[in-house]
């Protein structure tokens, strides 16, 4: 029984030195990428921006307002009643009014000034 454990000991160890040491993995079978070279070639994805703020406002006509600011402070969100689908406003430059179809947000934060089609500007506090 004393032979038979060094030689069961050598046996497994020559076994695991037969083993693939190549760090490169292979890809064995299946068909070629036919996009490989588009998707190589293809621009980065840019992610949408995502909210940085949202507040509810509260305008001088008593009316109620939702703004969500986006993080890359050149979109904002609006929308005139809280489940409402929302109006995506854009700014030329960071710090610029937000403006889309007849629709107005300035500034951010605790006070804003809002231009909805149909109204006059509106001065909302947060």
């Amino acid at each position: 029984m004393k032979y038979y454990l060094p030689l069961i000991t050598v046996a497994a160890l020559s076994l695991l030195s037969a083993c693939n040491q190549n760090d490169e993995p292979e890809v064995v079978g299946g068909p070629a990428d036919p996009m490989a070279q588009q998707l190589a070639n293809a621009a980065p994805v840019e992610l949408p921006p995502s909210v940085k703020e949202s507040h509810q406002y509260r305008c001088k006509d008593n009316s109620l307002i939702f703004v969500d600011f986006m993080s890359d402070d050149k979109t904002a969100n609006l929308r005139l009643k809280r489940d409402s689908a929302p109006t995506k406003l854009v700014a030329a430059n960071p710090g610029e009014p937000f403006t889309a179809e007849g629709y107005s947000v300035e500034g951010a934060g605790k006070q804003i000034t809002v231009t909805v089609p149909g109204k006059d500007a509106l001065s909302c506090k947060a």
